[in-house]
This record gives C-alpha cells, sequence and structure tokens, in this order.
C-alpha cells in the first residue's frame, strides 16, 4: 500500500491580519493536504517551506525585486504569488524573476489546493486571468464589513500609504480614470469628504501594512 503523501508546508506572506487570517482559514478542510507553518514573523521559524505564498494584497506590484528576493530565500522551496491582477507585463516580470506559480484569488479552495500541490510536484502553475468584476468572496480582506470589495480596498490601502492617483495607477496596472471612479466610490462607502479624511480613516480600521512581517521574508531585520 502506497505510504500517504505528506501535506504541502505553506507560509503566507502579507502585511495585513485579516487578509492571512482570512486566507488560512480556506485551507481548514485541506488540513490534511496543506499546513500553514507561518503566518507571525515575529516567531522564530524552525520548518522548512514547500511555497511561500506572496499575497499582493496592497503590495508595491510594480518592485519586482521583492519577488526576487522570495525567490533566493533558501528557507523555501518554491514561491508562488497570489493576486487578482493579471495584467500581462506584471505576469511575464514575475515568471522572469523564477516563481513557480501565478494563483489567482478567485480560485476556490479546492482549485487553490490542487494549484499549489502542481506548485509542489514541480510544475509552473498560472491561472486563468479572472473575469472583469469577479471578487474574492471567500476571503477577508480590511474593509470588506464596511461593504468595501477587495480592489477598493487594496487602493484605499495604497491611499493610506500615501501613494497619490498616479502611483496607484502604475501600480496597480489601472487606468487613472477607473483609480478615480474606484476612489469616488470608496469615499461614499465610508462617508469620507476628502483624501486626509479617506487616510484617516484607513489608519483607524486596519489598512497600515506591517512591514515587518514582508520585511522578515524578505531578509531584513
Amino acid at each position: 500500500m502506497a505510504r500517504p503523501r505528506p501535506p504541502v508546508r505553506v507560509a503566507l506572506v502579507d502585511g495585513y491580519d485579516v487578509v492571512l487570517t482570512g486566507l488560512a482559514h480556506m485551507f481548514d478542510q485541506y488540513r490534511d493536504r496543506i499546513v500553514v507553518c507561518e503566518i507571525d514573523a515575529n516567531a522564530e521559524l524552525s520548518d522548512e517551506i514547500d511555497i511561500v505564498m506572496y499575497d499582493s494584497f496592497a503590495q508595491p506590484e510594480s518592485d519586482q525585486s521583492e519577488l526576487a528576493k522570495l525567490v533566493a530565500n533558501p528557507r523555501a522551496a518554491r514561491v508562488v504569488v497570489y493576486t487578482w491582477n493579471f495584467h500581462p507585463a506584471l505576469v511575464d516580470s514575475a515568471l522572469e524573476q523564477g516563481v513557480h506559480g501565478y494563483l489567482s484569488k478567485t480560485l476556490p479552495a479546492r482549485d487553490l489546493v490542487a494549484a499549489l500541490e502542481t506548485v509542489h510536484a514541480g510544475e509552473q502553475v498560472v491561472s486563468e486571468p479572472p473575469r472583469a468584476g469577479t471578487s474574492t468572496r471567500a476571503l477577508d480582506w480590511p474593509g470588506k464589513s464596511e461593504g468595501l470589495s477587495d480592489r477598493e480596498s487594496e487602493i484605499l490601502a495604497l491611499i493610506t500609504q500615501g501613494k497619490s492617483n498616479a502611483d496607484v495607477a502604475s501600480l496597480t496596472y489601472l487606468s487613472p480614470n477607473t483609480v478615480k471612479s474606484y476612489i469616488r466610490n470608496i469615499y461614499r462607502k465610508i462617508g469620507a469628504s476628502s483624501r486626509t479624511r479617506a487616510v484617516l480613516w484607513g489608519v483607524a480600521h486596519g489598512f497600515t501594512p506591517d512591514h515587518h512581517r514582508i520585511d522578515h521574508w524578505l531578509g531584513g531585520p
């Protein structure tokens, strides 16, 4: 009788507690196949990791040096990007940096688990680009309870980090007009009358990332 395969050991890398917790809970029914080994970078990591799963929520996706550092990290056998942004330039750049998977946040849990197992087996996996308007309904993100979509929350998180509209458009590969439309919807939903008010709301509602967690995996302190 064949011996059962051990579960894939996954480390989740993101600067937002609610995003990490929601992602970890996606694997609750698949604990025999996926083990989440790390969420908190403040704890010393002794396990070897099969896959580092980099959730790109409100991270500077155009800064591909981050992905290169993750790929070069000897503690991780493989690296996958977990994102809603499938702009061809981003996908091509990530693959050139050596990532082993580029996975969509619209994947249901069973398909996400299967994709991670395929990556662990040595194959490269790139999801089909999500259809326009498709949301990651199974996950949590800052502002979800206030009615913000995942993309609206990501844009608000970038604004809270001090990014201009031009910066947001560049980082998300959205047009300036699309960014302005998202921002108008954000203001309406959170009751903000100005950018300053929106930033203050963001700071008060968990939109400030914990960069220490990201730095930990990138070789920082």
